[in-house]
C-alpha cells in the first residue's frame, strides 16, 4: 500500500505543479527579484535613422486567401519603408499565392518549387536575408503597427537573441468553442512566458510572431515539427536569452472546430516531444541551473510526464480506496469523478451548440492532455519531412 500511495501523490504533485503550481513559484520568483533588484530598465529605441534593417519574412503553402488581407496589414507596419524588407517565401504552392504575390512590388518572393515544410522554407528564407534582425510571422496572422519597433526595442539588450511576439486568438463568431478553449490556453501561457522573461528567459516563441538576430540562426533539420520552439530554444541554449513582449502581437482567428483544433495540438504534442529529445542537454541543471528548471518547469513536463500522471491518478486512487488506505482518498475520488464530469457535460453541451465556458474549461483541459497521446502516435508515424495538413481556421 505505501508504494501506491507514493506513486499516487507523486503524479498528483506533478499534475498540480505543471499547471498550478509552477505558475505560484514563477510569480513568487519574480516578486522577490524585483524587491532585491528592482524592475530592470526597459532598453530605448533609437532615433528612426539609427534603426537596424529589418526583414519581415512569410513563409506559406497554399495561402491564396489571405494574401492581399497579410500585405495588407504587413503595409501599415509602422516602420521606416528603407529598413524594412518583405519577404514571402513560397513552399511548393500550387494555388494562385504566387501570382497575387507579384502584384506587390514591395514583395520579394523566393519560391520553392517542391513542397518541403516550413522548416526548410525557413532555412531557405534566412538563407538570403541581409538584415541584422528577422521578424518570422504566419500567413494568417495579423501584427500590430508597433510590432517591429517594440521588437527592435528589445533588442537593444545585447543578450536577447530571439523576441517572442504575443498570441491572440479571437473567435469569429459568438460561442466559438475551439476559440475560446485556444484563447483561455494562450491567456495563461502568456502570462508565464511574462514571468519566465522577467526571470531569465521565455521559454520558446511561437511562429506567429517572433525574431532572431539574423547572423545567430542555425539551420534546422527539415524533419524539426516545432521549427519557431527549436530556433528560439537553441538561442537560449547558446547563452542568450528569449525576451517577451506583449505589445508586439499577432491576432488570428481560432480553429473552425475542436477536430481542427485537434490536428494542431497533436502536431505541437509531438514537435514538444522531438523537441524535448532534440534539447534534452538543456535538463541538465549542472550546466545552466535556471534554464533547466524553467525549461522542465513549463514545457517538458507538460508534453512528456503530466499527461500520463494525470490518467495515472485514475487507477491509483481506485487501488487505494480498495485497499481502505483512509477517507481522504474517498475525497479526491469523489473529486475527479465531479472533475471528469463537468468534461463531459461540457463536451455534450458543445456537441449540441450550448457552449458553456464554465464547463468548457475543464473539457478544454482534458482535450489538451489527451492529444499529448496522439501526439506520441503522430510522432511514431512521422517519416521525416516538416510538412503537416493545416488546421482550418474558423
Amino acid at each position: 500500500m505505501t508504494a501506491v500511495k507514493i506513486i499516487f501523490w507523486i503524479c498528483a504533485f506533478i499534475v498540480f505543479y505543471t499547471y498550478i503550481g509552477y505558475g505560484m513559484l514563477l510569480w513568487l520568483l519574480v516578486t522577490i527579484k524585483r524587491i532585491v533588484r528592482g524592475r530592470a530598465a526597459s532598453p530605448v529605441l533609437p532615433p528612426d535613422d539609427q534603426l537596424p534593417d529589418v526583414t519581415f519574412l512569410v513563409c506559406a503553402y497554399n495561402e491564396q486567401d489571405v494574401v492581399d488581407m497579410k500585405v495588407d496589414n504587413t503595409l501599415q507596419i509602422d516602420y521606416p519603408k528603407d529598413k524594412l524588407h518583405l519577404m514571402w517565401v513560397t513552399d511548393g504552392s500550387t494555388d494562385d499565392t504566387n501570382l497575387l504575390l507579384s502584384r506587390y512590388p514591395e514583395v520579394e518572393v523566393v519560391y520553392s518549387p517542391e513542397r518541403r515544410g516550413k522548416t526548410a522554407a525557413l532555412n531557405h528564407g534566412l538563407s538570403l536575408v541581409k538584415s541584422e534582425i528577422t521578424v518570422m510571422t504566419d500567413a494568417n496572422t495579423l501584427v500590430n503597427q508597433e510590432a517591429i519597433r517594440e521588437i527592435v526595442r528589445c533588442m537593444q539588450d545585447p543578450k536577447v537573441a530571439c523576441v517572442a511576439g504575443e498570441k491572440r486568438v479571437m473567435p469569429r463568431y459568438e460561442g466559438h468553442a475551439a476559440a475560446d478553449g485556444e484563447g483561455l490556453y494562450w491567456k495563461y501561457e502568456s502570462t508565464l512566458k511574462r514571468w519566465d522573461s522577467e526571470l531569465y528567459s521565455a521559454m520558446g516563441a511561437a511562429g506567429e510572431l517572433n525574431a532572431i538576430r539574423t547572423r545567430l540562426y542555425q539551420p534546422m533539420p527539415e524533419e524539426a515539427l516545432l521549427d519557431d520552439f527549436v530556433m528560439s530554444m537553441r538561442t537560449v541554449d547558446r547563452g542568450y536569452r528569449i525576451a517577451y513582449t506583449s505589445k508586439a502581437y499577432a491576432m488570428e482567428y481560432g480553429s473552425a472546430n475542436l477536430l481542427e483544433e485537434s490536428k494542431r495540438k497533436r502536431r505541437i504534442a509531438a514537435g514538444g516531444l522531438q523537441s524535448c529529445w532534440w534539447l534534452r542537454g538543456m535538463m541538465n541543471p549542472f550546466r545552466r541551473f535556471i534554464v533547466a528548471f524553467q525549461f522542465v518547469s513549463h514545457r517538458v513536463l507538460r508534453w512528456t510526464v503530466t499527461p500520463i500522471a494525470l490518467l495515472a491518478l485514475i487507477p491509483l486512487n481506485v487501488m487505494l480506496i480498495m485497499m481502505k488506505a483512509g477517507w481522504i482518498y474517498i475525497v479526491i475520488w469523489l473529486l475527479q469523478i465531479a472533475f471528469y464530469l463537468t468534461a463531459y457535460t461540457g463536451y455534450q453541451a458543445e456537441r449540441s451548440g450550448h457552449h458553456n465556458r464554465l464547463l468548457y474549461i475543464p473539457y478544454y483541459f482534458l482535450f489538451m492532455n489527451m492529444n499529448v497521446f496522439q501526439g506520441m502516435r503522430y510522432l511514431h508515424n512521422h517519416q521525416g519531412g516538416g510538412t503537416w495538413e493545416k488546421a482550418k481556421r474558423g
